[in-house]
């Protein structure tokens, strides 16, 4: 570990040197890369130095301890090097997390799918709640939230809604959300008082580059339509709503939102790829049975990952076995709790796993 850490170190050293020079300054594709580099660098780097720093102090302090007679100053030292050896473990903790191998996707954007599951206008009702549920913890972030496409009930439910939330590392926070959501709870149409469970599914999908997934012509048919719904005064006078089928995989995605069919059909587009892409990576996650055991849950689409259950006021993520007795503020977008404790527990069981190598 500590080799890797020494050329890190030199290889943020070079980074540094380059970027104060002239040439690179006025190259801005290539400052750009460096600069990402060095982002990506700068965590490891500046926890590598204070653990350095943690050892240099406690070699000073052992020394001093040596020659020491005073007892109050040999006990001050004790302790100091007692805190010393506390903060450099808790510093090789964190670095062998940092050192962990990162998923490529995590600092890309998102594109959320959230579909009513089992409950009928039950489950639309609470896959919109999921919506703002997810808005309000991007606005939380600062990302931005773009939706791509709705199916809404007239009773305020949706029965899908894709959208796109922009923001640093809005991947590797909201992967964890892809699963089977549960929720459990009287109905507001429910005269007899009786709990009901419904279900919603939710994919979490990085948005991916044209580069990343080539879609052959041969191989989309994009069609044009009015728009239908509310949406605006120009919504149904004009063919801005797109539809693209994508033949090999079956797979149908619409976007009506934007009143300009070529803004409907990018967003289409970005749907369509993101898919693709998913289903490539669950081909390959699928594959990697070894992997799939040291991952927080099994990440299959159809696993039950996490209960609502509003008569009891709590919320079980069935994951890491965690439940918190805060649905109010969890509906409101409060979810950093449950992030945390499973971004926690997946670096463990990935350390773990690097472990039993």
């Amino acid at each position: 570990m500590f080799d890797r850490l020494e050329d890190l170190l030199v290889r943020y050293e070079e980074i540094m040197g380059e970027l104060r020079e002239p040439t690179v300054t006025g190259n801005q594709e290539r400052f750009r890369a460096l600069m990402k580099e060095q982002s990506s660098l700068a965590p490891v780097v500046e926890a590598y130095r204070e653990y350095q720093k943690c050892r240099r102090d406690m070699e000073d302090s052992l020394a001093m301890l040596d020659g020491e007679s005073d007892e109050e100053m040999r006990e001050l030292l004790k302790e100091t090097l007692s805190e010393g050896r506390e903060r450099a473990e808790e510093l090789e903790r964190e670095l062998k997390i940092l050192l962990l191998p990162k998923d490529p996707n995590d600092d890309k954007n998102v594109i959320v799918e959230i579909r009513a599951g089992a409950g009928g206008d039950e489950a639309a009702l609470f896959a919109a709640q999921m919506y703002r549920l997810y808005v309000h913890y991007a606005e939380r972030q600062r990302w931005k939230v773009e939706i791509l496409g709705a199916d809404e009930i007239g009773i305020g439910g949706m029965k899908e809604v894709n959208f796109m939330v922009h923001g640093q590392g809005a991947y590797s926070r909201l992967k964890y959300e892809s699963g089977v959501h549960r929720v459990q709870r009287v109905p507001e149409t429910e005269s007899g008082g009786r709990i009901h469970t419904s279900t919603i599914t939710v994919a979490v999908m990085p948005e991916v580059e044209e580069i990343d997934v080539v879609i052959e012509e041969k191989d989309i048919r994009v069609d044009v339509m009015r728009a239908s719904g509310n949406g605006g005064q120009c919504v149904n006078t004009t063919d801005s709503a797109v539809r693209l089928t994508h033949y090999p995989s079956g797979i149908v995605v619409y976007s009506q939102t934007e009143k300009s069919q070529l803004q409907n059909k990018a967003k289409a587009f970005a749907l369509l790829r993101a898919k693709l892409y998913d289903i490539e990576q669950q081909k390959q996650h699928d594959a990697e049975a070894e992997l799939r055991r040291s991952q927080v849950g099994t990440g299959d689409r159809s696993e039950k990952i996490r209960t609502y259950n509003f008569p009891q006021g709590r919320v079980t993520d069935h994951r890491i076995r965690l439940t918190l007795y805060k649905i109010d503020s969890i509906m409101n977008g409060e979810i950093e709790e449950l992030l945390d404790s499973l971004i926690a527990a997946d670096q463990a069981a990935k350390l773990s796993r690097l472990q039993e190598r």
